[in-house]
């Protein structure tokens, strides 16, 4: 068997399509790899596999108690954060996942959907007055990471300071550098205080009706389950509206969007999913027995990671009905699938997120442009997410509004 793949080999990032492409050639659609600290897992970057290592949940369990590697896991390791096993609906298995996500879906949707599009443009509207009036900005630092954590503020009942460090410490979570553990902790003591507040002062916001919930969590749980749904829904949804806007920007294509066209904007969302997802990888399921998976042995507690954007572009499903029309078929990995994909509440969330981010955007500055080369644009160092470092753009300045 050839070597196997390390995860944070920077092909990653400078040519995704091209290196799952020569993981394909020498391995198939199931890779060894190795983590930071080479610590072994398979990669699985079919369509077909991925689909049914999700699918199959008694045969690729979730729980990462049952990962057999975990002797190998060095001290401080920065994977820890995506890894360890914690009271949340990521880690539960059976009954217990089932009441968590029933959890989570009726906490979020505990937010009216008409309230939350007004919410999400209110402040749409006065992130653009923060840069209208200039002739350039940067949309990932000052537009796409501020939206989702501004909204999740709101149903979360935080102040938007409190929220803008939250959101700071996600992605430095989520780049998986020396600083995560650290990260990770003071998101769970800034979420253990927020909790405190809540049970003294409850509010119509998601802590207080997870608070409140039939569920009956602990206060381990609650701070667990808090970060689980923090981190899903403000870090991959600020990529997706960066990636949508790069896309946007970059192809001619979607040229009519900047006039106003809402289809475009939706076909490009949806593109953006299956060219550039936002969850480029994901941790991840154990094999509850021995099993054979695409041509490899995978042996009982063996860690499988999820990947999402190669099996996405798998050449065997996107050269058949895949091939044309990406931004109209709904049938990506994304959103991950079976009964740990992404909850209905998150997900609709992220896409009135998403949408009102790109259509506002538009709307205000609709000559805006791409102020450097396409080629220029550079992707975020993360083995988890795929998002843009930066994009800076140009546009006529216009007046502010005075959004509110």
């Amino acid at each position: 068997m050839s070597d196997p793949v390390r995860l944070y080999d920077p092909r990653f990032n400078t040519d995704p399509e091209g290196f799952y492409q020569q993981m394909r050639d020498e391995h198939g659609p199931v890779v060894p790899v190795l983590m930071d600290g080479d610590v072994p897992a398979w990669l699985v970057i079919g369509y077909h596999e991925l689909h049914h290592v999700l699918s199959e949940h008694g045969v690729f369990a979730r729980s990462p108690r049952r990962w057999n590697a975990w002797d190998r896991v060095p001290e401080n390791w920065p994977l820890l954060p995506v890894l360890a096993p914690l009271p949340n609906l990521l880690s539960a298995e059976g009954d217990d996942h089932r009441r968590r996500v029933r959890a989570v879906n009726d906490a979020l949707d505990g937010a009216d959907p008409h309230e939350l599009r007004m919410v999400a443009t209110r402040i749409a509207d006065r992130l653009v007055d923060g840069f209208c009036a200039s002739s350039s900005a940067d949309l990932r630092d000052q537009y796409a990471q501020r939206l989702p954590s501004q909204l999740l503020c709101w149903m979360y009942g935080m102040d938007d300071d409190r929220g803008a460090r939250i959101a700071s410490l996600m992605g430095t979570v989520f780049d998986a550098g020396p600083d995560s553990q650290r990260a990770h902790a003071e998101i769970a003591g800034e979420l253990t205080r927020l909790i405190a507040e809540r049970r003294s002062s409850p509010g119509p916001d998601v802590v207080s009706r997870m608070i409140a919930h039939p569920a009956a969590y602990t206060e381990e749980d609650l701070v667990a389950e808090l970060v689980a749904v923090l981190g899903g829904a403000h870090q991959t949804t600020a990529e997706w509206i960066g990636n949508t806007l790069r896309l946007l920007l970059t192809d001619d294509r979607f040229s009519a969007s900047l006039s106003g066209a809402r289809s475009s904007v939706q076909e490009a969302l949806t593109e953006v999913l299956w060219e550039d997802s936002p969850s480029q990888m994901n941790a991840g399921r154990f094999a509850v027995h021995d099993v054979e998976l695409g041509g490899q042995l995978i042996h009982r507690g063996d860690l499988l990671l999820l990947g999402y954007a190669a099996a996405n572009k798998d050449p065997r499903v996107r050269s058949g009905p895949y091939a044309h029309g990406s931004g109209t078929n709904h049938a990506h990995l994304s959103f991950s699938h079976g009964e740990h994909g992404c909850p209905h509440a998150a997900r609709g969330t992220a896409e009135i997120m998403a949408i009102t981010a790109v259509e506002v955007l538009l709307d205000r500055l609709p000559d805006i442009e791409l102020a450097v080369p396409a080629d220029e644009v550079r992707w975020r160092p993360s083995p988890w997410v795929r998002g843009v470092a930066a994009l800076p753009v140009s546009f006529t300045p216009a007046p502010p509004q005075g959004a509110i």
